[in-house]
């Protein structure tokens, strides 16, 4: 008989799996961009996503966030991570950057949420490893962002977007690790949502330009609500949940080069030796910074 996985193993493959969701993120920008408004589009996915929780929910029977605190946290983080990250992405790339750019900047969430954790004195001191990491990850942004600019793919304004929709997810995650207590990860995300929604549509009504209906739109808002708002959200909350903020991003340096080699194959967006080469160097950096460092054996090991 095969045995039955236990919890710590399916939680080991939570990561990876994340990772995969993503990456499609921002190509799911680029095919529903074109007939869509970012805030019109945004507002139907986070509305279209708290109906789709709170059936869930519903015939679950989960538990809600227990106080008015928890859900003013809560309703900041989604604030945050949803509004204010997907907000930022997705009018970048309304306005032209391309989906493995966009995901390169906000890619670097791991650097900027590491050195954070360590200089407040969370975990260890900034090492000289991770300025090391710090200077390669940005020297690999600037390889590939100066690239396009020769193209004009990034532009001054495009380029701001993508930076806010960084500092958005990277304090949201920060804020979210210390402030929101354990609870149901299905009504947690409903509350978020709900948070995210109502400051997404008071933009999206100011909005003049209409959403087309077109297969590609639906398509590109079913995969949002249902794999990266139902699946990629969940997994993001719960590995929040379980473990130190910087070794639950750990693994994100993996979507910028995903999401190159997806956004190549699908709109032939340029993957030149100048682009690999920044790609692998941000990669490298990325990884420096986030490294955990070896532990002595007679230290207890971190809950």
């Amino acid at each position: 008989m095969t045995a039955t996985p236990r919890p710590a193993d399916l939680a080991a493959f939570m990561p990876g799996v994340f990772v995969l969701i993503w990456s499609t993120g921002f190509v799911v920008a680029r095919f529903g961009m074109p007939l869509a408004p970012p805030m019109g589009f945004l507002a139907w996915r986070f509305a279209l996503s708290v109906l789709a929780f709170g059936i869930w929910v519903l015939l679950a029977r989960a538990a809600w966030p227990q106080g008015r605190r928890q859900w003013m946290h809560l309703g900041v983080v989604g604030v945050l991570m949803h509004a204010g990250y997907l907000g930022g992405v997705w009018s970048a790339v309304k306005l032209g950057i391309g989906a493995g750019t966009s995901a390169l900047i906000v890619g670097l969430q791991p650097v900027l949420t590491a050195l954070w954790v360590s200089a407040t004195g969370k975990e260890h001191g900034v090492m000289p490893r991770q300025w090391l990491g710090l200077g390669l990850g940005l020297g690999g942004l600037v390889l590939v962002v100066w690239n396009k600019l020769g193209h004009g793919e990034v532009t001054a304004l495009n380029l701001s977007l993508c930076l806010m929709a960084l500092l958005a997810i990277t304090i949201g995650t920060l804020y979210q690790k210390r402030h929101v207590a354990p609870c149901d990860v299905r009504t947690a995300n409903m509350v978020q949502l709900m948070a995210a929604f109502a400051v997404v549509l008071p933009l999206a009504l100011l909005e003049h330009e209409a959403v087309q209906p077109q297969p590609e739109l639906l398509g590109a808002m079913a995969w949002s609500v249902l794999v990266l708002t139902l699946g990629g959200s969940s997994l993001l909350y719960m590995m929040v949940q379980r473990g130190a903020a910087t070794r639950v991003t750990s693994l994100m340096y993996l979507v910028p080069p995903c999401t190159a080699l997806l956004a190549w194959l699908l709109f032939d967006e340029l993957l030149t030796p100048l682009v690999l080469a920044g790609l692998a160097l941000t990669a490298l950096g990325v990884g420096l910074v986030v490294r955990q460092p070896l532990k002595p054996q007679s230290m207890p090991k971190e809950h």
